[in-house]
């Protein structure tokens, strides 16, 4: 999932299927109720708690006949965990040892990053928030129009790859300068939260998890230690003789990124004694989109999310990409009309989502998913974000900056979102300005990670942009939703 900046409100024509007749009635006994952890913790917390105590529309109906095609990705080998990535990138290898894989570029702000003593460590009670998500280690290089036309690599586009294919386009790096990074659409969210909710800034910090899938190889423990020192701690156990999945990351001198996926032998993410263990210990589960790409795992993510709700928990669900959702499209609405209490998605996937034309406004996405979900955020480039609750979006101005990078953008918009949730934001305004803002800083440097130190700025700015913030929903109806 990412965004450049976000939206502004032109007039929404109403969707072509869509019309006040046809829209589900609302269900006021199988609502998600909302997280009675997070009210407890956050005073101001009354608005949201009506949102999701109040009625959840019907999962949204549609014929099997109407669903588009559904195209799988192409097989993925599988391989021996002991296979290096090539015969000449010894940097990536997975017969590397820990210290030589530490030796590759890592990403931009090691100096920055916690220096912890895991055997020292004892775990809190309780989680804010823990991700399941897939765990992959990035490597990103810079390459040339004629680098990918010799690979024959369409540009702009991202497929999973088999080890072989894998092997062969990091042999022809050989020479070139990348970088290594416990990356990830979800690991970027998580890691820019718990920076924002750090320790440093005062009072308790917010306890940020991850679980997921890693191999016992040297990638493995690269990813668990990368995360880690940036206070979020991966809590599953490696799968032995697994082998971590990577993606290389491949940038053109038109900042087009190509992104080939190899999900390694620890693809596979089961409901195990881990997970079972954290969620009733859980105030928000963020359930990344990119899952439903890996075999078997919605089983797992309906398991997840059920407990989630079971044990008072939000549920939140990442769209994460177009190409995703097309390809797995019951199974997203499996999840998100069942189970999702918010949602994150730009125009694109929200478009994708609702079945939409391009032609179609965001505005028109994000009002008709949030009849379904009580919770909705959409972003639109740089023109603003939307936030939809029960068919209406509230618009959210872009923040002001100059674009540098504008990958990682809405990772970071999503943990903005989430820190105004945390810490008891009361309005969706507020709260979706603080999201933008977290989001203008991501887009106006060179990475996708949120830096501690402007982290540590932007978690003292907020109290000052929320104090006052207490919009009650009916406020919310009649007065901003009616200058839409």
């Amino acid at each position: 999932m990412s965004l450049h900046l976000f939206s502004p409100c032109g007039s929404a024509s109403a969707p072509r299927h869509l019309s006040s007749s046809s829209l589900p009635p609302l269900l006021n006994s199988n609502g998600n109720p909302f997280t009675k952890s997070i009210i407890r913790s956050t005073p101001n917390f009354s608005f949201f708690s009506r949102i999701m105590r109040e009625e959840k529309s019907s999962f949204l109906s549609v014929s099997r006949n109407n669903l588009k095609s559904y195209h799988g990705f192409p097989g993925v080998n599988s391989f021996d965990g002991n296979s290096s990535f090539s015969s000449s990138t010894s940097s990536g290898g997975a017969e590397s040892n820990g210290k030589e894989l530490e030796s590759v570029n890592e990403d931009d702000d090691e100096d920055e990053e916690e220096d912890i003593d895991e055997e020292e460590e004892i775990l809190p009670d309780r989680w804010e928030v823990v991700g399941l998500g897939q765990a992959m280690v990035d490597f990103s290089g810079m390459v040339d129009n004629e680098f990918l036309e010799k690979l024959e690599i369409e540009k702009g586009t991202r497929k999973l790859i088999n080890h072989e294919e894998r092997g062969r386009v990091l042999q022809a790096m050989d020479g070139c300068s990348y970088k290594a990074a416990a990356g990830g659409s979800l690991s970027n969210t998580l890691v820019a939260l718990a920076r924002l909710g750090g320790r440093s800034i005062g009072g308790p910090g917010l306890n940020v998890a991850m679980t997921g899938s890693i191999g016992s190889d040297p990638l493995g423990g690269f990813y668990r230690t990368k995360l880690r020192r940036a206070n979020v701690r991966f809590l599953s156990e490696p799968i032995k003789d697994g082998t971590t999945g990577t993606v290389i990351v491949l940038t053109t001198s038109d900042a087009q990124r190509t992104m080939l996926a190899y999900p390694g032998t620890s693809s596979t993410v089961n409901y195990d004694k881990c997970l079972a263990s954290v969620i009733p210990k859980t105030s928000i589960l963020v359930v990344e989109g990119y899952l439903f790409e890996l075999p078997h795992t919605i089983q797992t993510i309906t398991k997840a999310c059920q407990e989630a709700h079971r044990n008072g928990a939000l549920v939140a669900v990442t769209a994460s990409d177009v190409s995703c959702i097309e390809r797995h499209y019951d199974e997203f609405w499996e999840i998100i009309g069942n189970h999702a209490d918010i949602i994150f998605a730009n125009s694109d996937e929200a478009r994708e989502l609702c079945h939409f034309s391009s032609t179609e406004s965001p505005t028109a996405a994000t009002k008709y998913l949030s009849h379904f979900i009580p919770l909705v955020s959409v972003t639109d480039g740089p023109k603003g974000s939307y936030i939809g609750v029960k068919g209406e979006a509230v618009y959210i101005p872009p923040s002001p900056c100059v674009p540098v990078d504008t990958c990682g953008a809405g990772d970071a918009y999503a943990s903005g979102f989430l820190y105004g949730i945390l810490r008891g934001a009361s309005d969706l305004k507020g709260m979706g300005m603080l999201a933008a803002k977290v989001a203008s800083v991501v887009v106006g440097q060179q990475g996708t990670r949120l830096r501690v130190q402007d982290a540590v700025k932007l978690a003292e700015s907020f109290p000052f942009h929320l104090k006052g913030s207490n919009i009650c929903s009916s406020d919310i109806e009649s007065d901003q939703i009616s200058s839409l």
